[in-house]
């Protein structure tokens, strides 16, 4: 029975009532409008930054450290590095490839150490740098037992791997704000970037040397020791050592891993036995024996005098170049051949 004349039948008004109420034109326009204001809002403020000096990188690890040195290496590449040196801080801040060049000026230093890493994250770290520098023949790995506890618990993948090579890679940055959306970080980076970039920062410097280290310049100590006693240590972080040994001896290069100097005063308070560290020690042994990597105890060493420490772990820059050339006199960083080149008659003709 059809409806009376002017009267939607029942199949019309169901279909009605399940689309809902319909929007108006003039409510998607403002919607569309607001939004576009927002992004040109938000890109406004990163120009601004950028002119000011104080725009922070893409948030790629969402960790200025970590960001702000793989700016770094799009700013300044190293091609052919010859020795790449991974970890966390210590290693960052420990490292001055000026000892190794100067004994052999072939070699090509390369620091592909991050601040605040487990070390499984610094193994994540060392398989990006080798899949982009094919010419490295040894991997320096700088610890300290603070970079053993948590690798059971924290994410491996620091950053998108393909993101941070394209980015590396001369890329355009602008996209990458936005894919890794976030204000809170971006905000608070730009009040403190400037401080950290100049080294007026004493505590956390994003200063550079030409290598990609780190120095710790100052001649001012931490007010505390800061970092607390090791409470266990995470086999997870020794497999992850393990797996990076037996990659490097398939493809032929060296994994060479030295202890960072502690502090005397830390030791006495957080391991006056030293039971951690000699556990510490045993246990990267034990990782590095199958692949035939090679330890050495840059603590037992006793290289630098206690007055050398910024806090717990961390020497001043001073102090880092004397371990720097014990650590490449006891491992003969350096030494190692670059690869042949390929001859002519050895290429492939097609």
């Amino acid at each position: 029975m059809s409806p009376p004349p002017g009267q939607p039948s029942p199949e019309k008004e169901r279909d009605a009532a399940q689309a809902g109420p319909a929007v108006s034109p003039r409510y998607l326009s403002a919607l569309f409008g607001t939004a576009f204001a927002a992004l040109l809002g938000f890109y406004a403020l990163l120009f601004g930054l950028d002119a000011a000096g104080r725009l922070p990188p893409p948030a790629f690890a969402n960790s200025i450290c970590v960001d702000e040195k793989l700016a770094f290496h799009r700013g300044h590449p190293v091609p052919g590095a010859t020795l790449l040196v991974i970890g966390s801080s210590v290693a960052w801040r420990h490292f001055d490839g000026d000892a190794v060049v100067e004994r052999n000026p072939r070699a090509v230093p390369l620091s592909g150490a991050f601040c605040g890493l487990s070390a499984n994250q610094s193994v994540f770290a060392a398989n990006w740098f080798l899949d982009r520098q094919p010419a490295v023949r040894e991997v320096l790995l700088i610890a300290s037992p603070q970079d053993f506890e948590n690798c059971s618990t924290v994410r491996t993948a620091l950053f998108d791997s393909a993101d941070a090579a394209s980015f590396v890679s001369g890329a355009s940055p602008w996209p990458f704000y936005m894919r890794y959306f976030a204000p809170g970080s971006l905000l608070r980076n730009a009040a403190e970037i400037g401080a950290k970039r100049s080294g007026e920062n004493f505590v956390d410097p994003l200063v550079f040397d030409r290598y990609g280290s780190g120095p710790l310049d100052t001649a001012r100590n931490r007010e505390t020791l800061l970092y607390g006693m090791v409470r266990t240590l995470d086999p997870a972080c020794f497999d992850a050592v393990a797996g990076l040994g037996e990659r490097l001896r398939r493809e032929g290069r060296r994994l060479l891993v030295a202890s960072t100097p502690l502090n005397p005063a830390w030791k006495a308070e957080g391991d006056p036995e030293g039971r951690t560290v000699a556990e510490f020690n045993r246990r990267m042994q034990a990782a590095l024996a199958p692949s035939g990597g090679v330890f050495w105890d840059g603590d037992a060493a006793k290289v630098v005098e206690p007055d050398a420490f910024f806090d717990a772990i961390h020497l001043r820059w001073s102090a880092a170049r004397t371990y720097s050339d014990a650590l490449t006199e006891a491992l003969k960083l350096g030494q190692a051949a670059p690869p042949r080149p390929t001859l002519l008659s050895e290429q492939r003709t097609h």
